[in-house]
C-alpha cells in the first residue's frame, strides 16, 4: 500500500492552515509528550514559513514547547472529533492517561525527533522564535515550519481538496462549547473570460 503521507514544499506550508482550523499541538521533553487542540493559530508568513498559535500558560504542551524549542501543528479530521475535544478539555497534569483514553496514536517522521499525531490531514514540524513578552504577556507563539506534510488523500499539487475527499476528512472549527462545524462546500470564483 502506498502511504499517503507526502512532503509539502515549504512555500505552500502556509495553505494548509489558511483556511482556519482547529489544530493539534503535539511536544515532548525529557520523556514526556502531550498533545491539546488549540483554535487560535495561524500562518503569519511565506518566506520562511512562520505560524502563530496560543498556548495558555496552564498547559503542559505550552511547558513542552518552552522546554523543548520545538512543535508540530496538525490539522485533525471529522474522524478525530472525540479525540481532538478530549485533548482539548483534558490536562496531562489531572489525568497522565489522557493521550490513551483520548486515542491519540504518536509516530515520528524521518529526521524530526518530535510526536506527530496520526490520522491528521496535515503536520507542520516547528521550531520556536522566542518571543518572552508576546508568549508571558498574550499566551501568542510563533514557530518557524522547518518541515510540512499532508495526507494526500486530502490535500495534494499545494491545495485542499475536500470536496473529492469523504465527510471524514473534513476539517474541524470550533466555535465553543464542545460545538465544531466542518469545513463546508467549496465555492469558485468564475473566471473573467473578457480579457
Amino acid at each position: 500500500m502506498n502511504d499517503p503521507i507526502a512532503p509539502v514544499d515549504l512555500a505552500k506550508a502556509y495553505r494548509l492552515l489558511n483556511h482556519g482550523p482547529t489544530v493539534l499541538v503535539s511536544a515532548g521533553h525529557d520523556g514526556v509528550e502531550n498533545v491539546m487542540a488549540a483554535a487560535w493559530s495561524c500562518a503569519l508568513d511565506f518566506s520562511p514559513p512562520k505560524l502563530t498559535v496560543v498556548l495558555d500558560k496552564v498547559a503542559k504542551t505550552r511547558q513542552l514547547v518552552e522546554q523543548s524549542g520545538t512543535f508540530v501543528i496538525q490539522v485533525p479530521t471529522a474522524a478525530q472529533l472525540q479525540l481532538t475535544h478530549e485533548v482539548g478539555t483534558r490536562t496531562l497534569l489531572e489525568d497522565p492517561a489522557k493521550l490513551e483514553r483520548a486515542g491519540v496514536e504518536l509516530f515520528r517522521m524521518e529526521g524530526y525527533d518530535l510526536p506527530f499525531v496520526a490520522g491528521c490531514a496535515a503536520w507542520l514540524a516547528c521550531r520556536l522564535i522566542p518571543e518572552t513578552h508576546n508568549q508571558q504577556t498574550y499566551d501568542l507563539f510563533i514557530g518557524e515550519v522547518v518541515g510540512a506534510w499532508s495526507d494526500t488523500r486530502v490535500f495534494h499539487d499545494g491545495h485542499w481538496d475536500f470536496e473529492h475527499a469523504g465527510p471524514e476528512w473534513r476539517s474541524l472549527h470550533y466555535i465553543a462549547g464542545g460545538h465544531f462545524y466542518a469545513i463546508g462546500d467549496a465555492l469558485i470564483v468564475p473566471s473573467d473570460e473578457k480579457g
